[in-house]
């Protein structure tokens, strides 16, 4: 902050000497020396941002979610409907744009595991549809298949922010990592058993970025304070091995539960 405030000093200077010794009020010197500085710190903002929302693109979704996975179901554990997923009902429930997008990202979540399940998407797609035009964002037009939006792709990023619409790409990641979470808790043994140590350790570096992300941009987005707020209390999940997570998940089940609530209640 102090580099930034000299450099603002020595920006009026300059204005000041080009303007031949010009006397500016007080008032004014102040305010362009903060507008300076804003600028300033802004634009690193965005830059950090940017490269974390690089990184998390380059991550791969959590194994018992993602496309090819190895997870299977028995006939039997097929027949036990989870009834944990959200109903897709929700979606009149979403007042805000901010929430919209949330209750969006999670639902496409939900229809995934719907899907493993064997049960019926037709509400989860009218949900989902009637959510997108809601938002009506073009960014979405992206994605090739609109079940993916939960995904937050490099290329969605980049849509969204030539859009005027990164805050709400980490609306969409924050509610889908929280979803994501909240879902394995339900049945660690069956999800996790997919896992290997690496997976486990993207989910700890997913929590760190996105909660990065979030945390900055709550100083200049009212929408997303809450969320950052929600995510906070996942800092205890730092598991680099399965057991490691297993272990952590369990002893955080609540601090998740907690999450979910915040961001798709």
């Amino acid at each position: 902050m102090k580099k930034l405030s000299i450099l603002a000093i020595g920006f009026v200077a300059i204005a000041l000497a080009a303007c031949g010794g010009k006397k500016v009020e007080p008032a004014n010197t102040a305010e362009a020396e903060k507008s300076f500085e804003q600028e300033q710190i802004e634009a690193s903002i965005k830059v950090h941002i940017d490269s974390i929302a690089a990184e998390l693109g380059e991550l791969k979704q959590l194994p018992f979610i993602q496309d090819g996975s190895t997870l299977q179901l028995t006939k039997e554990e097929k027949q036990v409907k989870p009834e944990y997923l959200l109903n897709p009902a929700v979606a009149d429930e979403a007042t805000t744009l901010a929430e919209k997008y949330r209750i969006l990202s999670a639902l496409n979540v939900d229809k995934k595991l719907a899907t493993l399940y064997e049960m019926p998407t037709d509400e989860y797609d009218k949900a989902i549809a009637k959510l997108s035009a809601d938002i009506n964002d073009p960014s979405f037009k992206v994605i090739e298949n609109s079940d993916d939006i939960f995904q937050t792709t490099t290329a969605l990023y980049d849509a969204m922010n030539e859009n005027g619409r990164i805050n709400y790409f980490w609306q969409i990641a924050s509610a889908a990592l929280v979803e994501q979470l909240y879902t394995i808790n339900q049945n660690a043994d069956k999800f996790l058993s997919v896992f290997d140590d690496k997976a486990a350790n993207n989910v700890t570096y997913r929590i760190v970025l996105i909660l990065d992300a979030v945390k900055r941009l709550s100083e200049y987005d009212p929408e997303i304070k809450p969320v950052a707020e929600a995510l906070s209390s996942l800092e205890v999940l730092n598991a680099t091995t399965v057991d490691e997570m297993k272990t952590q998940m369990a002893e955080a089940k609540d601090k998740i539960e907690a999450a979910r609530k915040a961001l798709v209640k």
